[in-house]
C-alpha cells in the first residue's frame, strides 16, 4: 500500500498557475502509476494526468493537456501537477492516486491509494 499526501491548491485568479504536489511513501515505486483525478461540485471524479514510474510516461485529459504538466522526482517520491492558464472550470478537488501494474490510467477503479484532496478555486 501507499500512501499519498497532497499539497498546493488553494485560490488564484483565471489565467494564473498553481502547483500542486503529491508526496507518496510505502512499498517499491518501480511499477508505480500515479495520477491525479478532480470532483467538481455536482460532476464525477474525472481524469486530470498520469505518470508512469517506470518510465515517465503521461497521460493528459484533452481539456489540460496544453496547460498542465504533471512530473515526478523520484527522489523525493513526490508526484507534481503544474496547472497553467487555469479557468473556472478547472475549479474542484484535485485527489492523488496510485496503483501497481500498467493500468488504463483514465479509470480512477484502478487506483488502490487515494490521498485526501486539496481545493483549487479559481476566481472568474
Amino acid at each position: 500500500q501507499v500512501q499519498l499526501v497532497e499539497s498546493g491548491g488553494g485560490l488564484v485568479q483565471a489565467g494564473g498557475s498553481l502547483r500542486l504536489s503529491c508526496a507518496a511513501s510505502g512499498r517499491t515505486f518501480n511499477s508505480l502509476t500515479m495520477a491525479w483525478f478532480r470532483v467538481a461540485p455536482g460532476k464525477e471524479r474525472e481524469f486530470v494526468a498520469s505518470i508512469r514510474w517506470s518510465d515517465l510516461r503521461t497521460d493528459y485529459r484533452e481539456t489540460v493537456k496544453e496547460r498542465f504538466i504533471i512530473s515526478a522526482d523520484r527522489t523525493n517520491r513526490t508526484v507534481y501537477l503544474q496547472m497553467n492558464s487555469l479557468v473556472p472550470e478547472d475549479a474542484a478537488v484535485y485527489y492523488c492516486g496510485a496503483t501497481y501494474g500498467r493500468v488504463r490510467p483514465y479509470d480512477y477503479r484502478v487506483y488502490t491509494s487515494w490521498g485526501r484532496g486539496t481545493q483549487v478555486t479559481v476566481s472568474s
